[in-house]
């Protein structure tokens, strides 16, 4: 090899593992010359390197790498010597074997991580015959061994007999390359044959150097066959044992001695105690854990899978999850329901006002559950605006009957798989969001409570939520529910479950029917004042850091509130106001300025500012051709103001306001109504004129068939030229026949229309069996007036000598 040809060995760790040659300036400094019998010598653990034998060796020692460096430097072989002790780091010459191999180096690199590496090739063996000292590695004087090959009948006969050794190894081995066997076929030399075997058995190092230091060729052939022969029966008796197994052992044999490998193969890794402690543990939990025979069957068939299963594998943490998930489920856990009836209605009572008819709903529940504990529960699902309280319900439920809470959001969900869970194949797989309450609650029998169900997503190719929801909320079926992650059945007939909703249009019509609906309308002032001294007052006053003594705001402050600056079905932004009037407090007491405050109607400007709300109605209706409606809306009810004008033009019908269909229709019947039965009107006169209907508002689109009458009465005020009342609103449909005809949402209006400062409120007739749903404080509050004809709407509204013909009183409200 050329000087150039040697510094090319030298190469230094590139980054990303790649190699690059090592200049030639790098290289270790010449060092005294060496005697021509003298050798440098690396000491080397746990390999035997045979002449005519390829290996890498790693070092990390300096003395073995400045032997390395001066080896390729000088272009000189080395001698590889086994250590005795592999733990030995700094060796002297009584801890090495003095036989060794000499070996060329063919190629030197060095790796990030600061190893360096050579790659050496066996060339003869050798003996030490004497250390000698004054080089920075090890040297000494050493005696080649000459290999001495006869060619007699014995030697041959005995290098056959290790070939076909040899080749019944490899036919016993599992995927061996054909160039492999081609390799040993091609081999001629006897000794060269041993010494390659030797080199790439699976023997102990003490073993490799008996080989290494038998210079008797035919001792050393025969010590090889014997190994060998010891090797192959060892492989027999293996693939017996093996065959043995499969055919004929029982199962329980089987997983004995699986376990009995499996323990050694740990021990090995060092890891057997801690595996076998595990599993022994996930035995006992699922034990502890009382699942069903269905499920704790399935359940130890997956434990018998771990047990088998490397825990580096990428199925290993898949398979724990899963067992965690089903020990940790509550398949017997449950709280036992307290059933008090007269405890329940205080809980109740003490949590919230009003809400009659939902207190006595959850009372009857609870009665018929101490009467019949067995029965299943039912599915109660609160719709109504929001801030009315539906979500709190549920808590105070679950404290009325000692039961655990948890809720799930459904606003937005558009995936099957969070109601149903992910099937297991997927990575990341995880259970359902049901599944997952009922782990977190930690029974079986929680209150279990739904928000958002109007606003589930819509079906897709990611499966329809809505759908699988059906399942969950049918006592019929859920006893068996059956989560796509967990594949065995959950019981949920003992969850009592409870949907919130805004609005019931958009649920689905089967699964609207698997819900018991409990409507839950707006408050009415007296109501909301009620709440905000038993409950808002006190809740802000904690959340902005004051005591009592503190701050005070008076009864007269909190109707002022409620009237002048929030006008809302709920309660949401009465608490905000309450909760701004409290910071606006705490800001002067920790400045210093004041110790205590008391806040009246007349601080409530400076701190709120301006009032947001005021009542336009009078102002709204000062002219004729203007008519206050009532609206619902899916935040609870609104006034709706109709206004009506006429313009010179050719008897057109224009309507503006972002008005829906139904509104445009209910628009043209009022207008032909009004043509044929209002004398004042006379048609002909509308030929040259245009009408223009406007409901103000225009960004926000209106329809539904509840805006007859009002449109009506407009039309009316303004061709008979007489103003409508301005304390009346008005909602129902009409027909060309002039009947009026029922609507929904009435009590929703009526609050609505008192909240407007409305006195009078006119409704169909055929309405008045909602009367009792509307509270009591707003019936005394407001007069009713109950519609049969929209004749009835005029005489109440405008006043009497509008209509044609005998005209019938409006019953008494």
């Amino acid at each position: 090899m050329s000087s150039n040809e040697r510094q090319s060995l030298f190469v230094n760790g590139a980054p990303a593992g790649e190699l690059q040659e090592k200049p030639a300036g790098t290289l270790a400094q010449p060092v005294k010359p060496l005697p021509e019998d003298a050798l440098i010598l690396i000491p080397v653990r746990n390999v035997v390197l045979f002449p005519g034998v390829i290996l890498p060796i790693s070092m990390r020692r300096e003395r073995s790498v400045a032997a390395a460096q001066e080896a390729a430097r000088s272009e000189r072989p080395i001698g590889l010597l086994l250590q005795r002790d592999p733990a030995n780091d700094a060796p002297g010459p009584e801890d090495l074997y003095w036989v060794g191999t000499v070996a060329n180096v063919l190629r030197y690199v060095t790796t990030p991580d600061g190893t360096h590496h050579i790659v050496a090739q066996g060339e003869s063996r050798f003996r030490v015959l004497q250390f000698l000292e004054g080089w920075p590695f090890m040297v000494a004087r050493v005696q080649r061994i000459q290999e001495v090959e006869p060619q007699t009948a014995e030697i041959e006969a005995r290098a056959l007999q290790l070939k076909e050794r040899a080749k019944e190894i490899l036919e016993l081995l599992p995927q061996v390359p054909a160039e492999l066997a081609n390799t040993l076929e091609n081999i001629t030399s006897a000794g060269a044959l041993a010494d390659l075997l030797a080199g790439f058995m699976d023997l102990k190092p003490e073993e490799k150097q008996e080989l290494l230091e038998t210079f008797d060729l035919k001792a050393r052939l025969d010590r090889m066959i014997q190994l060998m022969a010891h090797r192959i029966e060892v492989l027999k008796l293996s693939r017996e044992i093996s065959q043995q197994t499969k055919q004929a052992m029982d199962e329980r044999h089987r997983e004995v001695l699986l376990r009995e490998q499996l323990r050694a193969i740990q021990k090995e890794l060092g890891e057997g105690d801690e595996h076998a402690a595990e599993l022994e543990e996930l035995a006992k939990a699922i034990e502890e854990a009382k699942m069903p025979e269905e499920v704790a069957t399935h359940a130890k068939k997956e434990l018998k899978r771990l047990e088998r299963m490397n825990e580096g594998s990428g199925e290993y943490p898949m398979i724990r999850t899963y067992l965690d998930w089903l020990i940790e489920l509550p398949w017997s856990k449950e709280t036992e329901d307290r059933i008090d009836i007269a405890e329940a209605r205080r809980i109740l009572e003490e949590d919230h006002y009003g809400l009659e008819k939902v207190k006595r709903r959850i009372l009857e529940y609870l009665a018929v559950r101490k009467l019949n504990p067995s029965g299943k529960s039912p599915i109660l699902c609160f719709v109504g605006p929001p801030g009315v309280g539906k979500t709190s319900l549920g808590q105070s439920i679950a404290r009325a009957t000692n039961r655990k809470f948890a809720r799930i959001s459904l606003g937005g969900v558009h995936d099957e798989a969070e109601i149903r869970g992910h099937r297991r194949t997927y990575i990341g797989a995880l259970p359902g969001n049901i599944i997952q309450a009922i782990r977190k609650a930690g029974t079986r029998n929680p209150v279990l409570m739904l928000d958002e169900v109007d606003k589930l997503g819509a079906g897709g190719f990611h499966g329809d939520p809505a759908s699988a929801l059906l399942e969950v909320l049918d006592p019929e079926q859920n006893a068996s529910f059956r989560d796509n992650y967990l594949g065995v059945p959950f019981d949920l007939s003992r969850v009592l479950f409870i949907c919130t909703a805004n609005v019931l249009d958009t649920i689905p019509g089967p699964l609207r029917d698997r819900m018991e609906i409990i409507q839950i309308p707006g408050y009415t002032e007296e109501e909301k004042l009620q709440i905000a001294l038993r409950y808002l007052v006190k809740r802000q006053l904690e959340a902005n850091g004051l005591k009592p003594e503190q701050c005070e705001i008076t009864e007269a402050a909190i109707r002022a509130i409620i009237t002048d600056y929030t006008r809302e079905a709920g309660v949401r932004n009465l608490e905000r106001e309450i909760g701004a009037v409290f910071r606006n407090v705490a800001m002067r007491i920790a400045e210093g300025t004041i110790e205590r405050a008391r806040i009246d109607v007349g601080d409530l400007p400076a701190i709120l500012g301006p009032r947001k709300f005021e009542n336009e109605v009078a102002m709204r209706v000062s002219v004729p051709g203007v008519a206050t409606g009532l609206a619902w809306t899916p935040v609870g009810g609104d006034i709706l103001f109709i206004e009506a004008s006429k313009v010179a033009g050719s008897g057109k019908l224009i309507l503006t306001g972002q008005l829906g269909d139904v509104m445009k229709e209910s628009a043209q019947t009022a207008l032909s109504l009004a043509k044929a039965r209002v004398p004042c009107i006379a048609p002909e006169s509308l030929e040259k004129q245009d009408i223009h209907i406007h409901v103000p508002a225009g960004a926000t689109p209106k329809d539904g068939p509840s805006a007859g009458v009002a449109i009506f009465t407009a039309l009316v005020s303004l061709l008979c030229d007489k103003p409508v009342r301005n304390d009346v609103a008005m909602t129902g449909e009409i027909s060309l026949r002039g009947l009026v005809l029922p609507v929904g949402g009435i009590k929703e209006k009526v609050l609505a229309a008192l909240r407007a400062g409305i006195t009078t409120v006119l409704l169909p007739a055929r309405n008045k069996r909602d009367l009792e749903e509307i509270p009591e404080d707003a019936r005394k509050r407001l007069t009713f007036v109950w519609l049969e004809t929209v004749d009835d709407a005029l005489e109440a509204a405008i006043g009497g000598g509008l209509v044609s013909g005998e005209r019938r009183e409006a019953p008494a409200g």
